[in-house]
């Protein structure tokens, strides 16, 4: 039913997984030997051995991110090339492709519709992997996907590296008033030399927002600031090595460019349609967000006599701009959210919504702090949740979710149940300070939740159409975008918004002002998302250098953004989910899925938050379904209409 999570054979990792590549290659080819193939007697069974392999190195890369170290980061090195060769190959092998192009020309009316949806997703991603192509053409494909695998790994292990060399350390009381006592708690250490009490603050998330919200010394502000957005500055050569690849791999392929490589399978038609799509929302945010800044700008003035602010400057003055419009202060909020307290009644809400219960069980992790829970849907098991949410140093920083196992019967005959793993990187807790979250770290775990329950929660048994495979990459943030907006509502808020020492639950008052607070600069949120979106689907329209890279990043801040950053900034160079992730000419997709996810959370309130009816279809339709059917078909069916960029700008609050 569940495979256990073990680590003990991972020095050998290399030489099981080219014995399994070996059985593979040998299997496949058993298939294929077959003169009547057919989709049971080919097509499952194909499916069943790209399980096997999957199965096998998701849980040593999630290693890599969750527990890095040199080990992890040598047996990452030696699978890469074995893993990415084999991928390769297999998209390119012409007598796969040819098998599954004859099981469509000859058996198509016969299958379902789901069977008939994993031959075509098959197809199409057999002729971008090359087939079709020369043998030298396809050789090249070969060594591109290699080294955009290296390089991928190499920026993403940059990046941790240079995130945990940075330390602040501070001594001066006057530097640290202000900052939330849970906060300096964590920063807290001794000197060993002087037995003075000291301060680290370091570019981990949760103690890089600590001082940049309400961190008091300006310099010290900057000097957290330029370390974080000069981190791995060695990765502007591996983006220019990456952009050309990536650019090569369009062109043999046949496409002008990478962006239209990246959207064959995605829900935009069209790179006018991106950009369009992208463009109108900044025109209908900009002038709002520069609204939003000079807010900050005469607060700053007010207080401080501050005629200069600067990036670096805008998480305190929000901050501080937010208590005064909302009398609103994170930190009230935060003995509310204690992290297991929060955890159990999110739990009861997920109950109350999907009528689903999740039981913590013990079994095998990676980490003491790990928790392990079962799902079961109607009081039968159904899935496995591995949940990783606090921070620590050999972990990578941000938030995902991956999936281990999907939902297949294997070859035995036994039924194999989905399984994923939740990473947050949250406060972590000590043996005298447990976990208090912000609320932002509760809409983080809604978030990625909802990425979870989309895998966990499917009914499909075809694994490459299963929970989130064979989702359109446009589409796939929308089911945890919109398990986030449940986070404002006061019916969620109070199953487990409780006051870790009083248990006192969280007043109508405090939550109102959350709700009113929660569009607070979404203008200029919004701004910023877009300017990351048009950078990354720019970018992959034409081939630039680092230099030319720079300046397109000037021109569309020059355009949109409401203040511009130093020079010395260098977001680019960790900009990890295009460089280091799956969102390359893609990033697009989070404003794309908000759509959906707004749209859908407005049919939610117009019929009550925990409507049953509508949230049974939610979970049939859109969880249940997964890839299976195509992301507009499964809304419209859900909604009944099309999805309209009006209800993110109503939800946002950036039009009425």
């Amino acid at each position: 039913m569940f495979n256990e999570f073990n680590t003990h054979n991972l020095e050998q990792s290399e030489e099981i997984l080219t014995t399994m590549l070996r059985k593979s290659r040998a299997d496949i080819d058993t298939l294929l030997d077959n003169p009547n193939k057919t989709y049971s007697n080919f097509v499952t069974p194909y499916q069943l051995i790209a399980q096997d392999i999957e199965e096998f190195i998701t849980p040593i890369f999630h290693l890599d991110s969750v527990k890095n170290s040199e080990l992890t980061q040598k047996v990452y090195a030696q699978i890469l090339p074995l893993i990415s060769i084999y991928q390769t190959e297999l998209s390119q092998n012409e007598y796969i492709y040819s098998a599954i192009k004859d099981i469509q020309d000859n058996d198509y009316t016969s299958l379902s519709i789901i069977q008939q949806k994993v031959i075509d997703n098959e197809i199409r991603d057999f002729k971008l992997g090359g087939c079709g192509l020369s043998d030298e053409k396809k050789e090249k494909l070969k060594q591109i996907n290699l080294s955009l695998s290296e390089l991928s790994k190499k920026f993403s292990q940059n990046l941790l590296d240079a995130t945990n060399a940075f330390e602040l350390i501070l001594d001066n009381e006057k530097d640290i008033q202000g900052i939330p006592s849970n906060d300096l708690e964590l920063a807290a250490f001794t000197d060993e030399s002087s037995d003075a009490r000291r301060y680290k603050f370091t570019l981990q998330m949760p103690s890089y927002i600590a001082y940049m919200t309400y961190g008091p010394n300006r310099d010290h502000r900057q000097t957290l600031y330029k370390a974080y957005t000069t981190r791995a500055p060695q990765n502007e050569k591996i983006i220019e090595k990456i952009l050309k690849l990536k650019n090569e791999e369009a062109h043999i392929l046949g496409f002008d460019n990478y962006a239209a490589l990246s959207i064959e399978p995605k829900m935009a038609t069209s790179q006018k349609e991106v950009i369009q799509f992208l463009e109108d929302l900044a025109s209908k945010g900009k002038e709002r967000s520069l609204e939003e800044l000079q807010e900050v700008k005469d607060l700053a003035k007010k207080l401080d006599n501050l005629d200069d602010i600067q990036s670096y400057d805008m998480g305190y003055y929000s901050e501080k701009l937010k208590k005064e419009q909302y009398d609103i202060d994170q930190e009230y909020y935060r003995p509310y959210f204690e992290q297991q307290s929060v955890l159990r009644g999110f739990f009861d809400f997920l109950h109350n919504l999907f009528n689903i219960t999740l039981k913590e069980v013990s079994t095998p992790s990676w980490d003491d702090k790990v928790n392990v829970y079962d799902i079961y849907v109607n009081n039968k098991i159904h899935s496995r949740i591995y949940m990783d949410l606090e921070a620590r140093k050999d972990k990578r920083g941000g938030a995902w979710m991956n999936n281990w196992h999907n939902k297949y019967v294997d070859k035995s005959g036994k039924q194999i149940l989905p399984t994923a793993y939740i990473v947050c990187n949250f406060p972590a807790s000590t043996q005298t300070t447990p976990s208090l979250l912000r609320h932002d770290d509760v809409v983080t775990l809604f978030h990625e939740m909802g990425h979870a329950l989309h895998h966990l929660l499917t009914q499909i048994d075809e694994p490459f159409v299963g929970g989130i495979n064979g989702v359109a990459w446009d589409a796939v943030e929308f089911p945890s975008q919109f398990l986030e907006y449940f986070a404002y509502e006061a019916q969620v808020l109070k199953t487990f918004a409780k006051h870790y020492k009083t248990k006192e639950v969280l007043d109508d008052i405090s939550i109102e002002k959350l709700k009113r607070a929660k569009n607070f600069q979404s203008s200029t949120a919004m701004i910023r998302q877009v300017e990351f979106a048009l950078f990354d689907f720019k970018l992959h329209q034409e081939l630039y250098n680092a230099q030319q890279m720079q300046t397109l990043l000037d021109d569309i801040r020059q355009k949109y953004a409401p203040l511009l950053p130093p020079s010395y900034n260098k977001f680019q160079n960790g900009f990890a989910h295009i460089f280091a992730g799956g969102y390359a000419a893609g990033y697009y997709s989070y404003k794309w899925a908000e759509v959906l996810s707004a749209h859908a959370f407005y049919k939610f309130l117009d019929k009550g938050v925990f409507d049953q009816e509508l949230s049974n279809l939610y979970k049939d339709l859109i969880l249940g379904q997964g890839g299976s059917q195509n992301m507009d078909q499964l809304f419209f069916q859900l909604i009944g209409e099309k999805p309209q960029v009006d209800s993110l700008l109503k939800i946002d609050g950036i039009i009425s």
